[in-house]
């Protein structure tokens, strides 16, 4: 079917068509034959990713202590904690310190998402369309992965403090009745400038970076291949099983590729003044004191979290860019 000047096909429904309708031609459209404005993608984007991490928030937990674990100076009450395993990281956590404490930094969490998640997910088909040449209907590999590691770098830019605010919480040991490290996010905020400086919440934006760009990329193009693959062969239809499938095949890849940085990343975001001279010295502080498997500590919390995060995360948001079009679809038909 021709819309907006172009030939709309499967793949083009709901993921790579960027075209452009005027009103009259959206009237007596499907929903599913109008692809989703920029603006739709990216607040779908952000509120999808929230949902995700309501949804998995423990398990990300779990991650950041079993990675934490071993490091050259942990903290005083670090110093006694044994975690194994998620489940068992995920008791002991609630054991010591309350069923709470598994969503330490959610609002960081949150914030994080919604200015995170909307960039490097929402964006991805426009900068994907960018680096598209010209005449050319399907972007390569290559195009795909160059416009993850862009979208992925933008974002980091953009939410690097609300990820060290929110390392911070989820790694901060605190008995039952103990003092908390910090009264809030808004707090945390605070304090990190005040005690580090501004450069403080910026701390390990190089490895988040790298992190993000590779992470986006295994993300984001893995899931972009797989349903494109799923719907060019009619091995299913545009919904929520393809989603489902795409997605899970989604979080494992990026957990394979990511998880060696993803480890750097929160043990320098979560260190002491002066504990390691920069990313680069973490990095080698943990394979001489540890070995390189430390690069893979907490990756089945981390494929857990991730997997089913992708999974929350891509079925929302197909739905509520969906949702999004279909309101559109129903206030264009009132005028």
């Amino acid at each position: 079917m021709a819309v907006g000047g172009r030939s709309l096909n499967k793949r083009d429904s709901f993921w790579s068509c960027n075209a452009f309708l005027s009103d009259d031609k959206m009237v007596g459209l499907k929903p599913t034959d109008i692809p989703p404005s920029a603006a739709a993608k990216f607040l779908s984007a952000g509120t999808a990713a929230c949902i995700a991490d309501l949804c998995t928030f423990p398990l990300d937990t779990a991650k950041v202590r079993l990675q934490i674990q071993g490091e050259s100076k942990p903290s005083k009450a670090a110093k006694n904690v044994k975690y194994k395993g998620v489940f068992g990281t995920i008791t002991t956590i609630v054991k010591m310190e309350g069923s709470k404490s598994l969503y330490n930094g959610l609002i960081a969490g949150l914030q994080r998402q919604m200015s995170f998640a909307s960039i490097r997910i929402g964006l991805y088909d426009s900068v994907k369309a960018f680096y598209t040449p010209k005449g050319s209907e399907n972007p390569g590999i290559l195009t795909r992965i160059l416009a993850g590691c862009t979208t992925g770098a933008m974002a980091v830019t953009c939410a690097q403090p609300t990820d060290v605010v929110k390392v911070r919480f989820q790694a901060h040991i605190t008995v039952v009745g103990g003092p908390k490290k910090y009264n809030g996010s808004v707090d945390a905020y605070r304090t990190i400038a005040r005690e580090e400086g501004v450069r403080g919440l910026w701390k390990g934006t190089l490895p988040n970076i790298t992190r993000n760009a590779i992470v986006n990329c295994g993300e984001m193009v893995t899931y972009d291949i797989i349903k494109e693959t799923l719907l060019e062969y009619q091995l299913m239809t545009d919904n929520f099983p393809c989603h489902f499938v795409a997605a899970f095949g989604a979080g494992f890849c990026a957990t394979v590729v990511a998880s060696p940085v993803d480890v750097v990343k929160t043990r320098y975001m979560n260190s002491i003044p002066g504990q390691y001279k920069n990313a680069l010295n973490c990095m080698l502080t943990m394979v001489v004191k540890e070995g390189p498997t430390a690069f893979y500590k907490g990756f089945m919390p981390s494929f857990l979290r991730l997997g089913s995060w992708n999974v929350v995360m891509f079925v929302s948001y197909e739905q509520l860019k969906r949702a999004m079009v279909v309101a559109q679809v129903a206030w264009e038909s009132q005028f």
